[in-house]
């Protein structure tokens, strides 16, 4: 099986076929990703009975353990063939509206389920990977891949506004890791990221989202273990970046688990699998060993999102252009804090943007949310043309 070749995924059926009942239970499925570091966003390797034609990429990897996931997530919740799945997981994401954004709409027309399949597990896992850092790949974008089962696994039970699910459960995570980081000795690099994912948070589309409580409220809503398990997950991991856990990190870590129902034993064994994939990967994965991830990951989003803006910076003038309003507003950003309303306006106004131009598709993909603070902060920076000539219409249409 090729990952990377069109057809991958009918070739996936033949490979799957001696393993339909491996998994009775979500428990040891949610182990075996975890393992792999799929659950983690940092793609190892993949479960053992998926056989490769050739050594497989890190993205590659992601998608086979996407897939999988999935379709074992399937297989639990609705025992039916093979095509019945792919028209009804191809339902879910239409029902995010991840088939209708405009890049897609277009490589999607007229092809197999499974083909349509394939372009959108693509649009998933990255975007124009030779713009786009290894770096910044495994751990912002494939970082939350894992919500995708979660959601399916809610959609084949309750699909009644599964996309406002899905905002509250990015919400959710992108919080828990918010304050993982918090709960840090104070330093740079984590007070820069902090900042990044305090600022990311305002930006997760509020219109939609179904909840008006706090973060906290949110938080211990009752919900499916599987859910929990995650956040959890995500919270080992932002604590144990650094390979260290004091006090006030683990009193934090301890305090989360036991307000979403964990034991103390089975918050244990998340921090240990955490420092046993780190030690497992760090030959295999050389960040893994850099005590300084946390500001090589803002770092290298800083980079990314700043080769994005400029390999696209003729068409984002031109976008720009044509909104004065949201130039005025992207101009106020600089020098000081846009209100909540305003940052609705700005993040309408960009997420139209963003449908428009395919390589910038990757700001509302899952993880998203957290480049948007970075690209409002060097957009004025970038494109000061754009910006200069825009006063300067705003200027002549008021004379």
């Amino acid at each position: 099986m090729n990952p990377s070749s069109s057809g991958w995924i009918t070739k996936f059926e033949s490979v799957i076929e001696k393993h339909q009942e491996r998994y009775t239970d979500f428990s040891p499925l949610y182990f075996d990703l975890k393992r792999t570091g799929f659950v983690y966003g940092i793609n190892t390797e993949v479960l053992p009975f998926i056989v490769s034609e050739h050594a497989l990429s890190e993205d590659e990897k992601a998608k086979i353990n996407l897939f999988t996931a999935l379709y074992y997530t399937y297989k639990l919740e609705r025992n039916t063939d093979f095509e019945k799945f792919l028209e009804d997981l191809f339902a879910f994401y239409d029902n995010l509206r991840i088939a209708q954004l405009s890049f897609l709409e277009k490589l999607l027309s007229g092809k197999t389920t499974s083909s349509k399949l394939e372009k959108l597990i693509d649009s998933r896992v990255y975007l124009e990977d030779n713009v786009i850092s290894k770096t910044f790949n495994s751990i912002i974008t494939n970082s939350l891949l894992f919500i995708d089962v979660l959601l399916f696994k809610r959609y084949l039970n309750d699909s009644i506004g599964i996309k406002i699910y899905a905002y509250n459960l990015e919400y959710l995570a992108l919080n828990v890791t918010y304050h993982a980081l918090n709960s840090k000795e104070k330093n740079k690099k984590d007070e820069k990221l902090a900042e990044l994912f305090g600022s990311s948070l305002t930006f997760i589309n509020p219109d939609t989202q179904s909840f008006d409580g706090s973060y906290r409220e949110l938080l211990l809503k009752e919900r499916p273990s599987c859910e929990n398990a995650y956040l959890i997950d995500m919270a080992c991991l932002t604590v144990w970046e650094d390979h260290s856990l004091d006090y006030k990190e683990s009193k934090f870590i301890f305090g989360i688990g036991k307000d979403i129902g964990f034991e103390e034993n089975t918050i244990s064994k998340s921090l240990e699998d955490v420092e046993n994939f780190f030690n497992k990967n760090a030959k295999v994965v050389p960040f893994l060993k850099d005590n300084n991830l946390a500001i090589q990951f803002y770092d290298s989003m800083s980079k990314v999102v700043n080769k994005l803006i400029l390999r696209n910076s003729k068409r984002l003038q031109k976008e720009l252009s044509e909104s004065a309003e949201l130039v005025a507003l992207l101009s106020k950003s600089t020098m000081r804090d846009l209100t909540k309303e305003e940052k609705k306006k700005v993040q309408n106004q960009l997420i139209d943007i963003f449908k428009s131009i395919p390589s910038l598709a990757i700001f509302i993909l899952p993880g998203g949310a957290v480049l948007l603070p970075i690209f409002i902060k060097l957009v004025p920076k970038l494109l000061p043309s754009s910006f200069d000539e825009n006063r300067v219409d705003k200027t002549n249409k008021t004379e």
